[in-house]
């Protein structure tokens, strides 16, 4: 069978869902310069493949263009077509930023990061999935037996992380059934974001391969354990020396660092909005679930909003020691998380903002999350009208498509997506 090689250029936009168009591999030159063809309200389509409601109706045509350092290509070696995208912008034809790219809106958020405090920020996302290849036996809780009956999966996976440039770290049997976890790398600025969005589909193209399903849906039983996404976040100054870490401080944290995570304190409920932004969210985002319930920050607490991650003594503390933002999941797009992380921080510097004693409760539904979001001049700004407007139908005519279903069909309807 005669074969030609196609590249797909992507985005990775509200829903989460990472989209995109195909063109022929000879054709990536001309492709680097003018995209492929794109429309806004592409980006209303939500998770369930379903235009609900969108601000842009038909109007106006856009172009989605690869970003030449942010390429996946990946070989199975088992005569599958390759993986092999590229993750890009969304601009006007004329080559300026739409104001709803979510990865411009993070680039956005780092540039006012660096330009406000002169640092950059290294992340990375940790994430949680359920892994349909294997059967859930009782005892198997982080066990020898689970990483063993995943079979070839994680070996092919992490092969596929490294090909694609995501430098895999570890990966384990969790704590629910037939859930898994793993970590990549940390990287600094947008790439974090990159890694993360390549490393779920890398997942999902491992588990294809193998007739099973990676599910990072953030529930999958309102009566079981949830898949979170943790960002792991610090800080470097101009000369890459890390600025995070301040021994004599409560918590462990630079003057930098601090106000940096009051403002994400501050801002918790919109946050949740864009970090935890699927109806089915907030059922993990309850007490005994080992999950965040209110909005704040402890050292070395897997229930706190930020957590205070350990190090082990010796000369490399400081550029050990990291942060911990606990209130995402993989129904929010990495660009989004991150976006709103740093704006919400950099508010947080702006305005020398302290940590306060006690954090209030997180909102107990998508739709307290969103009235916040509504009602932040902050992330108004931020997002700009247009981005913070589309953000809200797409979310609330999501929520309309629910309407009448109980906490299982809607945790059905989202493990069909995720």
């Amino acid at each position: 069978m005669n074969r030609e090689p196609l590249i797909m250029v992507c985005t990775c936009e509200m829903s989460g869902r990472v989209r995109g168009k195909g063109f022929p591999a000879r054709d990536l030159p001309a492709r680097m310069r003018t995209g492929v063809g794109w429309v806004p309200t592409n980006s209303m389509i939500n998770a369930f493949s379903q235009i609900p409601a969108t601000p842009f109706g038909t109007k106006d045509d856009l172009i989605l263009v690869p970003d030449p350092a942010a390429e996946a290509r990946v070989d199975f070696g088992d005569g599958s077509a390759n993986e092999h995208f590229f993750l890009g912008d969304i601009r006007w034809l004329d080559g300026s930023a739409w104001e709803c790219c979510p990865r411009d809106f993070a680039r956005r958020a780092l540039a006012s990061l660096k330009e406000t405090a002169g640092v950059t920020l290294l992340s990375a996302f940790e994430h949680e999935f359920v892994y349909t290849g294997v059967e859930s036996v009782p005892g198997e809780s982080y066990s020898l037996d689970a990483f063993r009956r995943q079979g070839v999966f994680a070996e092919a996976f992490t092969a596929a992380l490294r090909q694609a440039g995501a430098e895999p770290e570890s990966f384990l049997p969790e704590y629910g059934a037939r859930q898994y976890e793993f970590t990549v790398a940390p990287a600094e600025g947008l790439r974090s974001a990159d890694r993360a969005v390549v490393a779920r589909e890398m997942a999902r193209a491992t588990a294809c391969r193998l007739g099973h399903r990676a599910i990072f849906s953030p529930i999958l039983d309102p009566a079981g354990v949830g898949n979170g996404v943790h960002v792991h976040f610090s800080f470097r100054d101009a000369y890459g020396v890390p600025a995070t870490h301040d021994p004599d401080d409560a918590l462990g944290l630079t003057k930098l660092a601090r106000h940096f995570t009051a403002g994400l304190l501050h801002h918790m409920p919109a946050l949740c909005a864009i970090t935890a932004p699927a109806s089915v969210s907030y059922i993990r985002l309850r007490p005994n679930r080992w999950a965040p319930t209110h909005a704040d920050v402890k050292r070395q607490d897997r229930g706190a909003a930020i957590r205070i991650c350990p190090v082990i003594p010796g000369p490399d503390v400081n550029r050990q020691f990291n942060v911990e933002f606990r209130v995402a999941d993989a129904a929010a797009s990495p660009y989004l998380t991150l976006g709103a992380m740093v704006w919400a921080g950099v508010d947080g510097i702006r305005r020398s903002l302290e940590i306060p004693a006690e954090g209030p409760p997180l909102p107990a539904t998508l739709g307290a999350a969103l009235d916040a979001l509504e009602a932040s001049a902050e992330a108004r700004v931020w997002m700009g009208a247009t981005f913070h407007n589309a953000y809200l139908v797409h979310k609330r005519g999501e929520l309309a498509t629910l309407a009448g279903l109980d906490e299982k069909a809607c945790c059905d309807r989202y493990a069909e997506t995720y």
